[in-house]
């Protein structure tokens, strides 16, 4: 029988239709939570204020409650390869914002205190010209904003290992030789280059003056021969 001729008949005590009501309403909040939002919320991270929607339940905005820490990404390079990492999110950013690179040498990491600062500013590009061992850990981007962090992005640079290339060769990331050694080398190659261009330099004066004194020499010349004819 519909609850409203039970009602109308009054069948039942009121406080059997205020359970009915309140857990018709339970079930109603229940099913609601469930359904997608139709708001400006871009998982899996960030502090996002554009996805603030109002909770009639609570009666309160409620934001998009992303944590700050975004997964980490891994990426691979070679050694002396150029590699790229972007500090770039799905949803809007404020105009007025800083952009703060840190990093952590050697580890996989998402602990704030193992980073190093490495450059504050507005660049959302972080680069590297010639990758080595010494650039292989965990990169962290740290957007800000009126004093505010919004969103934390993390890159996993790996190195050190043998990494397979398109044409069936590997490359392995080898330790260069250290600044000192390859400026003695170099200047070593420059010392020797100077000396056998000074020895040719030596060679070639030498050689002309030889020619000089044979010329001035009357010893060296060819005799005059006379030859008469008989009549």
């Amino acid at each position: 029988m519909p609850m409203a001729e039970e009602f109308d008949k009054k069948m039942n005590d009121d406080t059997v239709y205020d359970e009915r009501l309140l857990t018709a309403a339970d079930n109603f909040i229940a099913a609601a939570f469930k359904l997608p939002r139709a708001s400006g919320c871009f998982p899996p991270c960030g502090f996002q204020a554009s996805g603030y929607v109002y909770n009639c339940i609570t009666c309160q905005y409620d934001s998009c409650e992303f944590p700050l820490d975004c997964p980490t990404k891994n990426i691979t390079v070679l050694e002396n390869n150029r590699t790229q990492m972007r500090c770039d999110v799905p949803f809007p950013l404020p105009y007025e914002m800083k952009v703060v690179w840190r990093f952590a040498e050697e580890i996989r990491t998402q602990q704030v205190d193992e980073f190093e600062e490495v450059t504050v500013g507005i660049d959302r590009l972080y680069s590297i010209p010639s990758a080595g061992l010494r650039h292989q850990g965990t990169y962290q981007c740290e957007i800000y904003s009126d004093q505010r962090s919004l969103v934390r992005l993390y890159y996993h640079l790996i190195g050190g290992r043998i990494v397979p290339v398109p044409g069936g060769w590997s490359l392995a990331l080898l330790r260069l030789p250290p600044p000192s050694l390859l400026t003695a080398c170099l200047t070593s190659l420059l010392l020797l280059l100077f000396l056998s261009l000074g020895i040719l330099h030596w060679w070639s004066i030498k050689e002309k003056s030889d020619v000089e004194q044979a010329e001035d020499d009357p010893d060296s010349r060819c005799p005059v021969r006379e030859i008469y004819l008989l009549q």
